[in-house]
């Protein structure tokens, strides 16, 4: 199964099922689990980038992202400007033709965050990763500074540079362009721990 994207529970949301069937479905593609995500960047300018899916929070639809706390790539944008958390993501399956839009808001967890849950859940995704990943928090992140060579102990917990993303959806926009089906999704509460979805067909 695709992105650590664990066996849809019973209490998965609508179009979490239809993305899970996604990811299936092209699971023998690589790129597959990457997405471009789209933040409001310095100065108000739109900002994307590619990044990878790192599987689902546990009990509930929190969609999860690696990224380095050194790099410019979301954080420099949030502790600027740190109330324009909204982000999209846009993800296209080109095997099945299928794109999921989905809009929410980010929070962005580094070795700083005065929550314990929080910071758990950090570490618990830290260890979860390959050791390969692991290593890409070591050394300096800028192009043409050498790799540093040095093992890292797989006991050790996330080190400074590591920083876990969390965008929790919102809203949802499906197409299937095999099927010219639109769908739109929309949490009826805001909150983490609602569940409840609306759901509507839309002209492509």
């Amino acid at each position: 199964m695709a992105g650590g994207g664990a066996a849809a529970s019973a209490l998965s949301s609508p179009w979490r099922t239809l993305l899970q069937r996604a990811l299936d479905a092209n699971a023998h593609l690589k790129h597959s689990t990457f997405f471009q995500l789209a933040t409001v960047g310095e100065g108000g300018r739109p900002a994307n980038r590619t990044v990878v899916f790192r599987g689902f929070q546990e009990h509930c639809d929190k969609i999860q992202i690696h990224t380095d706390a050194r790099s410019n790539k979301v954080l420099s944008a949030f502790r600027e400007m740190p109330n324009l958390e909204f982000s999209q993501i846009c993800w296209y399956f080109t095997d099945s033709w299928e794109q999921f839009r989905i809009s929410g808001i980010i929070d962005v967890i580094d070795g700083s965050s005065s929550d314990p849950a929080k910071l758990q859940q950090r570490e618990k995704t830290w260890f979860a990763s390959s050791m390969k990943t692991r290593s890409q928090y070591l050394g300096e992140p800028w192009p043409g500074v050498p790799v540093v060579d040095d093992d890292l102990d797989p006991s050790t917990g996330p080190v400074d540079a590591y920083c876990l993303l969390t965008l929790d959806p919102e809203k949802v926009d499906y197409v299937n362009l095999k099927s010219n089906q639109k769908l739109m999704f929309r949490r009826t509460q805001e909150g983490d721990d609602s569940s409840d979805w609306m759901a509507e067909k839309a002209s492509l």
